[in-house]
């Protein structure tokens, strides 16, 4: 069949129509700028550097081009990208250009700035520093905290030499005891404080509280203080005949312990007749410790 230009005519007709109709609508757009903010993006940094100080968020860029490709700019859209695959160590100077900036088509640049952008970089460096978890609020009354583990107990930051010199430790996010009654056992993020350091491999920490009832102090007054290992035969007698006795453990255990669960006793063994001056001894039980013996020391007559 041979080929005939006019078939379809109509349809070809309207074709050529709507094209000629666009190419007006486009070509007649004027030529609009508009100045804008481009977040800065560092490409290629040497892995041997660290980026010291803050580094310019984004840069000035005027962007030119018809009112309806920019008024179709999202954000993202414009991007600013410096490589700096060239630094060394200490203060570095990179150029920024129109070219440096990344548009979508349709779209031209006319300025990036500032034209010059410094930025200085430090040798990295690593350094292992402990975990210290951060505890907030009080237990219920009567309890209390009495142990506090972390693992890991250390981990290993990276970052400038600067930032890692006066480094002392990685935190926690903060673990609340207030009103515990029991253990408390939470995984927690590690951080570090300095801003310009990192972990180098992040990840969490788990935090366990160990939460007993409270421990507090008690003076038993009156307790005798018996003579032990007395040779046969003889007879002995301290001065003073009683002893108080401070001891630590639970109050409800304490609460409840009088002056005949204590053994407050003086050594005799291998003394003749004579007068001695003897530490008082007070043998601890698993229940509670003893803190001080008044006096420590008491005047035995042996006969």
């Amino acid at each position: 069949m041979a080929y005939n230009p006019f078939r379809h005519f109509w349809l070809k007709a309207v074709a050529v129509g709507i094209a000629t109709l666009l190419w007006v609508m486009v070509g007649g757009e004027k030529q609009v700028e508009r100045s804008l903010r481009a977040p800065l993006e560092l490409q290629n940094v040497p892995a041997s550097l660290e980026l010291a100080g803050d580094a310019p968020s984004a840069v000035d860029v005027r962007v030119r081009g018809t009112s309806s490709a920019l008024g179709r700019l999202a954000q993202g859209d414009v991007m600013a990208v410096l490589d700096v695959a060239s630094a060394k160590p200490g203060r570095n100077l990179f150029q920024m250009a129109p070219s440096s900036v990344r548009v979508p088509f349709g779209v031209g640049v006319t300025y990036a700035g500032p034209a010059t952008i410094s930025l200085v970089f430090e040798p990295q460096a690593a350094k292992r520093v402990p975990v210290v978890p951060v505890v907030d609020g009080d237990p219920a009354p009567g309890y209390a905290v009495v142990r506090v583990l972390v693992e890991p107990a250390e981990v290993e930051v990276v970052g400038p030499q600067s930032a890692l010199e006066d480094l002392r430790q990685a935190t926690t996010e903060t673990v609340s005891v207030k009103a515990a009654v029991k253990p408390i056992r939470e995984s927690v993020a590690i951080g570090i404080l300095n801003s310009a350091a990192r972990l180098r491999n992040p990840q969490n920490a788990s935090v366990t509280i160990d939460i007993q009832p409270a421990r507090v102090d008690r003076t038993i007054a009156g307790v005798t203080v018996q003579m032990a290992n007395l040779r046969a035969g003889l007879s002995a007698r301290s001065l003073p005949l009683k002893a108080a006795v401070t001891v630590r453990g639970v109050e409800a255990v304490l609460s409840a312990l009088g002056t005949d669960a204590i053994d407050a006793t003086v050594d005799l063994a291998g003394l003749g007749a004579g007068r001695y001056t003897l530490p008082v001894h007070v043998a601890p039980r698993t229940a509670w410790e003893v803190v001080r013996v008044e006096p420590a020391e008491v005047r035995v007559t042996i006969r």
